[in-house]
């Protein structure tokens, strides 16, 4: 299994280790500049490459380009919403969820990949305004994840920068795969 792969109940060592290899590969980068290269990253990424190729996996059992896609636009809707809660409440829960489980039960495969990429394209720049508007005192702010324990929004952004590195470059991986 990947290091990056985060299986919804992991355990605490491998919740650990996850969170340790996001940021090893964010490592000294601006994650506010990371996040703001993703929606013209993912567009570089699928320009000319044939419908058929972005929807098949690498491997049976594995994303396609277009599934993973589909995921960074939940992935941005869970960020979104975990952020707003981090900075309008006090110390929040945050719910974890199994990214498996909605790729299947959300029909990732059966989407369309212009919706997924203009529903990313639009959370992001929402998500955004809010980061770069934050104050170090809101950056500070912290949530109760369900799986990864405290975790403040200046952290939480690293980790989603870090999210977008990895998939860019399973996109690249799975591109290659699939001729």
């Amino acid at each position: 299994m990947s290091q990056f792969a985060n299986p919804a109940g992991d355990t605490a060592a491998g919740t650990v280790s996850y969170v340790q290899a996001l940021l090893d590969v964010l490592g000294d980068r601006d994650p506010l500049e990371v996040a703001a290269e993703m929606p013209s990253a993912l567009e570089r990424a699928v320009a000319g490459v044939d419908e058929e190729r972005l929807r098949r996996p690498e491997r049976p059992g594995k994303w396609s380009v277009h599934e993973v896609i589909a995921h960074l636009a939940d992935s941005e809707l869970v960020f979104g919403y975990r952020l707003r809660r981090v900075l309008a409440d006090d110390r929040p829960k945050l719910t974890g969820y199994d990214q498996d489980a909605w790729a299947d039960r959300l029909s990732y495969r059966e989407s369309r990949l212009e919706d997924s990429l203009a529903l990313f394209t639009a959370l992001r720049a929402g998500n955004l305004r809010l980061l770069r508007a934050a104050t170090p005192e809101q950056l500070q702010r912290a949530g109760l994840h369900s799986e990864r324990g405290e975790e403040t929004v200046a952290h939480m952004l690293k980790l989603f920068a870090a999210h977008d590195l990895v998939h860019r470059r399973q996109i690249e991986r799975i591109k290659a795969a699939v001729g």
